[in-house]
């Protein structure tokens, strides 16, 4: 096996001092006044050589590593996998490369691996934060190290955030069941005080609170596995006789939900309307399909990854913070066919 070429290798072949080939190979050329001429016959002979950089020792000498993370919840979610699949194709083409971390929701496991990555001197972080991470998403921000929260923030930590019009998504999701004729709709959600739980149920209260009539909210611890929400949901039909609609606060609650409606004996839609929050590629296989509130995925990577990346390039300056909200897409299917008929 031939011995890997390094830059002194480089510096001695071609008798130039060490230092003008990193300035070279590090693209500061210019920067430093080296000629054209010697610039080009390094980067040729480099090319030539297949010369591949150390990366632990170009982190070193740069102070960047060209990765980011990408800490989530779950990564094998629908969601969150579909944000990281395009913000993967985005870190790409600028030149980085992206480490997937799952918290799990714990924020034992969330500091963990911060820890680990800050190690690992990682440029930049995008992260949907469990509670109880405050003081290290603060020390990250102290270190001058970007971070971008997304899907949920926490709310005494000013940071760069991108999320979704929750309360307003829930809020025309609810409006349109009662155009058709739905009276008694439920919400199934998760047990928790994230932010954007929070926001997805106000939106669907003050729906209900518009057209005068009573919330019916059943909350799912998180860690449940889905045969014991199945159980749960179907217990909650049986309680709830008169229930004509429901939403989903989550498309894996969702999937949950069609299941216990099934296992209860109710037709959807003709017995039970259904809408689930995120979208799914498998909604469009159930018969009916299902209606969902649909993030636009594509524009939610885009825009998370040019905040995090004008920050890494010092286009922005770290304390100018930015809040984009997206406004999400009622995709109406057969699940919700009754209310569209009555």
């Amino acid at each position: 096996m031939s011995k890997k070429l390094s830059i002194n290798d480089i510096a001695n072949e071609l008798h130039v001092a060490k230092s003008t080939v990193s300035f070279i190979l590090n693209g500061k050329a210019k920067e430093k006044r080296i000629s054209e001429e010697l610039t080009e016959r390094v980067l040729k002979f480099v090319e030539e050589k297949g010369y591949r950089p150390n990366q632990l020792a170009k982190s070193l000498s740069t102070g960047k590593t060209k990765m980011i993370c990408l800490l989530v919840e779950k990564i094998s979610d629908y969601f969150f996998s579909h944000i990281a699949f395009h913000l993967e194709a985005l870190a790409y083409k600028n030149g980085y490369k992206i480490i997937y971390c799952s918290t799990e929701n714990d924020p034992e496991k969330t500091r963990e691996l911060i820890s680990l990555l800050r190690a690992r001197h990682v440029d930049g972080y995008i992260i949907t934060p469990p509670a109880g991470i405050e003081p290290e998403i603060q020390a990250l921000l102290a270190d001058g190290i970007p971070v971008v929260l997304f899907d949920r923030y926490l709310p005494d930590v000013p940071t760069d955030y991108v999320g979704l019009d929750n309360y307003n998504g829930t809020y025309e999701a609810v409006d349109f069941l009662v155009t058709g004729s739905s009276k008694k709709i439920g919400l199934v959600t998760l047990n928790s005080d994230q932010t954007q739980m929070i926001e997805r149920r106000d939106g669907y209260t003050a729906a209900l609170k518009k057209h005068k009539l009573k919330p019916l909210i059943l909350k799912v611890p998180f860690e449940n596995n889905m045969e014991t929400t199945v159980r749960q949901l179907v217990q909650f039909i049986k309680d709830n006789p008169d229930l004509d609609a429901v939403i989903f606060a989550t498309n894996y609650l969702a999937l949950s939900g069609i299941k216990a409606i099934n296992e209860a004996g109710l037709n959807i839609p003709s017995n039970i309307a259904v809408i689930a929050f995120d979208d799914h590629d498998v909604f469009n296989i159930y018969n009916p399909s299902i209606s969902a509130i649909a993030q636009p995925l594509d524009e939610m990577a885009k825009q998370l990854f040019k905040i995090l990346l004008d920050k890494l390039e010092n286009k922005v300056r770290l304390k100018d913070l930015s809040k984009i909200i997206i406004h999400p897409e009622l995709i109406l299917r057969g699940s919700t066919i009754k209310s569209v008929q009555r």
